[in-house]
């Protein structure tokens, strides 16, 4: 398939802006694969569509302040570095990117917080706005990811147009994020409270947890018209055997299986056996899922309205089928239901 199949209009105020007062609460669009039909419901709905036994998938990983606001030396211009991956714990090098980036040069030194509490030096260019930078810190690992914490700011993504709040912190995150490392929300499980996931666990629905940590690989522009050259940037995943035996319990009693977001299908279907039972694995991914493909592990899907273009929109097509969710997404503009990290759901079974 093709890029160009993938393009809609979005009116951007469908573009949700703030995340709604109760998680459960977003609205969820329910797409029945076998015959069509399509239903609007909440979230909180979703436990009418499984049953004792069968299995929710999650990601446990956790967002960290990725987003952080300094000035460049000498000039004291403002900028912004966004972290997104730690290279080396013992020398405190990042791969980051900058803002804006014509200033940003190899050798000029960064400074973070109203006194100066971190500074970082520039030593590489990765890419056009891509920058290898190393902090300047001589206390401890802890004190420094302190420091990080408090200058760092919740890393919304560029198309929700405010400042992050102290909200952000708590509602940009799972409930169950655990293991830090991604720089934006597995944001499908956002709509689980803690009340929510009781009632699942009273009706005997069991979870399992994998890792991806999400970078901007997910988000990154597709820049090619034929899908099969793209090449996603690689993310680092673990599924560890306490999730290999839920899930395979469940493909073996004739139970469902629900992926919970499109981060948490890249995770499984990176490590799968022969038999389509899910196995151990940890590493890095850049799997890549657009139609046609045969999915191996889950049998239903979780995830929030995407942006045109996007692989998160084009593994949905893979998973529901291409003309199916089309035809949903166009419902869900017609019926405004909200897009993006703090928007509606869609469920597909």
């Amino acid at each position: 398939m093709k890029l160009s199949q993938f393009v809609f209009d979005l009116p951007l105020n469908l573009i949700a802006q703030q995340p709604t007062k109760k998680r459960e609460d977003s609205r969820m669009m329910v797409v029945h694969r076998k015959t069509g039909q399509i239903e609007d419901k909440y979230f909180r709905d979703i436990l009418e569509y499984f049953d004792d036994k069968d299995v929710f998938v999650v990601n446990n990983t956790k967002v960290f302040p990725a987003r952080m606001y300094g000035r460049k030396e000498k000039t004291g211009a403002k900028i912004e570095v966004f972290l997104l991956r730690e290279l080396n714990k013992p020398n405190r090098l990042w791969d980051v990117i900058v803002e804006p980036a014509r200033k940003i040069r190899v050798g000029n030194k960064l400074y973070f917080g109203d006194s100066d509490e971190l500074i970082a030096e520039v030593i590489d260019n990765t890419t056009s706005r891509g920058r290898t930078i190393k902090f300047i810190w001589e206390g401890a690992e802890e004190e420094f990811k302190t420091q990080l914490e408090a200058l760092g700011k919740t890393p919304l993504p560029k198309y929700i147009k405010r400042k992050p709040d102290e909200e952000d912190r708590e509602r940009y995150q799972t409930v169950y994020a655990k293991h830090e490392g991604a720089v934006a929300a597995p944001t499908a499980g956002l709509h689980f409270s803690r009340e929510l996931i009781k009632r699942c666990e009273i009706k005997g629905i069991r979870f399992a947890e994998v890792t991806l940590h999400t970078g901007l690989g997910t988000f990154r522009p597709i820049e090619v018209e034929d899908l099969s050259k793209h090449k996603m940037d690689a993310e680092y995943y673990n599924v560890d055997e306490a999730a290999c035996k839920i899930v395979n319990k469940a493909k073996e009693t004739g139970h469902r299986v629900c992926s919970i977001g499109t981060t948490t299908m890249r995770a499984m279907e990176t490590s799968f056996t022969a038999q389509k039972l899910l196995k151990p694995g940890e590493g890095w991914t850049s799997t890549f899922i657009h139609p046609p493909y045969d999915f191996n592990v889950a049998d239903s899907l979780v995830t929030n309205f995407n942006l045109p273009k996007s692989s998160l929109l084009i593994m949905t097509c893979a998973f529901a089928g291409y003309e199916l969710a089309m035809e949903a997404y166009k419902k869900a503009i017609k019926d405004k239901y909200r897009f993006f990290s703090y928007g509606d759901a869609m469920l597909v079974l």
